[in-house]
């Protein structure tokens, strides 16, 4: 069987509602440069980014909690090849289990030198200790914060 290949480029911007929990969530990024999460009612997790429902009861979140700034490395990925609409590269990107959350959140890491690859996924091993850092003028965006090695 012949596999064949095919190359498209795609160029989408548009605008979206974020809603009443994502947009309380980036307020307060941008407000008070903290990160908070939804509380399930009857498992008590804490989920984060927010959501207004449980993903695993369905039923409505019940309270705000805040989370980290400290946290563990979940995951992470080295890019090395330049995408539309995100950083320069090479760039970190990761989830991170904040500290009193029960799920993970995305984020990009700084303060790691990305010039060896190998070296640079030993000093991010899964779960190794972060702290969340905040942009000094935040515009209530994923790029107003980011995740540094905690002994940075």
């Amino acid at each position: 069987m012949e596999l064949l290949k095919r190359r498209e480029a795609w160029n989408i911007t548009y605008n979206h509602a974020l809603g009443e929990t994502a947009s309380w969530f980036y307020v307060q990024i941008r407000d008070h440069a903290k990160i908070y999460g939804r509380r399930c009612g009857e498992t008590g997790r804490v989920l984060v980014p927010p959501r207004a429902f449980s993903d695993q009861t369905l039923e409505p979140t019940t309270e705000w909690v805040e989370v980290g700034p400290g946290g563990c490395i979940e995951t992470f990925t080295m890019v090395y090849e330049p995408f539309q609409g995100l950083p320069d590269p090479p760039y970190a990107f990761g989830y991170v289990l904040l500290d009193g959350a029960d799920t993970a959140i995305g984020g990009f890491f700084k303060g790691i030198d990305l010039a060896d690859p190998a070296k640079a996924a030993k000093q991010m091993a899964l779960k190794t200790r972060v702290v969340t850092k905040f942009a000094e003028v935040r515009t209530g965006d994923v790029l107003d914060f980011w995740f540094e090695l905690e002994a940075n």
